[in-house]
């Protein structure tokens, strides 16, 4: 499930599922979750990145006012307004803008669906576009994998960490990491064995880290 190489054979699949749930379709209710991670990250959903403008974007001009935030048909709720105001530019329909928050809500609510770890990657991550705004006016529901994810952050080269144990969002054996201090000096590295596809990886970042980096980890939760 978890890099794009790993996901093509359900991307289809998972296209179709998004395309009937935005038509008012039901999705298939027989799909099979998928197998246990073998790869570096995620792949969310397999769905393809919302339509535009992107989830996350902010117009960089004029936007319509609060007030003239109405649907040409029916009207929005009070949290729909919430998360439309500011981020409508002046002459797009608000509509639109509402229906690329509500596909990130799509793609959270499928791929924790499958796998929560997955979900919550992809949030840190960034692999779902404005995921954070979206699950906190539009699907609350999924407020347990925002939570998830912003006590973590996504693998590379962080300063400063905070010491603890932390856990891989990823069960692929490729992943490695790294804790130093400040004159360069390591001090912790792991996994000390070579994990098997699918074992649980966790990294002990020691007081004094300035530096801790991974490769092939996606994102870290505290374990």
């Amino acid at each position: 499930m978890y890099r794009r190489s790993a996901a093509a054979a359900v991307l289809l699949t998972a296209a179709l599922t998004l395309t009937a749930c935005s038509s008012g379709g039901k999705a298939d209710s027989g799909a099979k979750a998928k197998p246990p991670a073998s790869s570096a990250a995620p792949d969310p959903a397999d769905s393809p990145a919302p339509s535009a403008p992107a989830a996350d974007a902010k117009p960089t001009g004029p936007v319509l006012p609060d007030a003239k935030l109405t649907p040409k048909t029916g009207s929005f709720t009070a949290q729909e307004k919430k998360y439309l105001s500011g981020r409508v530019p002046e002459k797009m329909d608000p509509a639109a803008v509402l229906q690329s928050g509500q596909e990130a809500c799509q793609r959270v609510a499928l791929t924790a669906k499958r796998d929560k770890d997955a979900a919550t990657g992809a949030v840190i991550t960034g692999e779902i576009p404005g995921a954070k705004d979206a699950i906190t006016h539009l699907c609350p529901e999924q407020k347990p994998i925002l939570v998830a994810a912003e006590k973590g952050f996504p693998e590379g080269p962080r300063t400063s960490p905070a010491a603890g144990t932390y856990r891989a969002l990823t069960q692929a054996s490729t992943c490695t990491w790294e804790a130093k201090s400040k004159d360069g000096s390591l001090l912790a590295s792991g996994p000390e064995t070579q994990p098997n596809a699918g074992d649980k990886i966790t990294a002990t970042i020691p007081a004094g880290t300035a530096e801790f980096n991974s490769s092939g980890c996606y994102a870290w939760i505290p374990a």
